[in-house]
């Protein structure tokens, strides 16, 4: 990568990190179309679909990791882009294997500090910048925490650091509104035009009173929340790993072919929690 990149210079760019199983790629059309989009609305010409469709297949056999980097390339003059900006892409592939723990017996999150910044013409995209990603995470160091949530300015729930939140209310299944800010992820793409999950603005004390919460990604998969921290990791609510939370998880499963759990009755979920 040049030093006079666009993307290493201004996190002028976008990335797709695409789950690939033996050489074919899960969610593929919905992660070209998010690509689409940034590309759309950033000004970045995209690559040919020929081009991007041919890289699952050199992954190989197996579960990888294909990332891909899309910037601006060089040019331009500081913060101003070149008239015509010519693309550089870069593509790379590593063996993967998952969480598959947290799949079954759920996870520890907390509430992060940090607030992120609201910006709607960038909100959806998987755009470069995530510094404000990497600040929330430094936040623990506590390896029994999976994740950390967190709000818009506003004090609206918006997502984890790297994986989107989904919960049940009332027997509705929610997750939050991505129009001031946050990343769309493929996953959360495919389960609400599967199950209709209604987009909302709501505090993070409606995760308190929920009656199953969830992250997911569409590398990690779905994650059941057990329990959820305040910034200073005093416990806010407890959940026991059951039915609930394994029918969404086996909907979102069913979208990446990871597997289902094998105890689908409820009680030994609640014995493993």
């Amino acid at each position: 990568m040049p030093f006079d990149d666009r993307g290493l210079a201004y996190g002028d760019g976008l990335f797709e990190t695409v789950l690939v199983r033996d050489g074919v790629a899960t969610l593929w059309e919905l992660h070209m179309a998010r690509l689409a989009r940034g590309c759309e609305r950033l000004g970045i010409p995209m690559p040919s679909r020929s081009t991007l469709d041919a890289l699952p297949a050199r992954a190989g056999e197996g579960l990888r990791v294909l990332k891909l980097v899309l910037t601006r390339g060089s040019g331009g003059r500081g913060y101003l882009r070149p008239d015509t900006p010519s693309p550089r892409l870069r593509w790379r592939v590593t063996p993967f294997s998952p969480s598959s723990e947290r799949w079954w017996r759920g996870v520890r999150v907390r509430h992060c500090r940090l607030a992120l910044g609201i910006q709607p013409q960038l909100a959806g995209l998987k755009h470069l910048n995530r510094l404000e990603n990497v600040m929330a995470r430094a936040e623990w160091q506590d390896p029994d925490i999976a994740e950390g949530l967190l709000c818009d300015s506003e004090g609206h729930l918006v997502e984890a650091t790297c994986m989107n939140l989904f919960w049940r209310r009332e027997g509705r299944l929610e997750t939050p509104g991505l129009s001031r800010c946050g990343v769309a992820g493929t996953l959360r793409d495919g389960l609400c035009r599967r199950l209709g999950i209604q987009e909302v603005d709501a505090a993070p004390g409606v995760l308190e009173g929920a009656e199953a919460v969830w992250l997911g990604n569409a590398v990690q998969g779905l994650w059941p929340v057990r329990r959820l921290d305040d910034e200073r990791g005093q416990p806010l609510a407890c959940w026991r790993v059951g039915r609930a939370h394994r029918e969404l998880q086996a909907e979102a499963h069913a979208l990446l072919g990871y597997p289902r759990h094998e105890g689908e009755s409820g009680e030994r979920d609640e014995e493993e929690a």
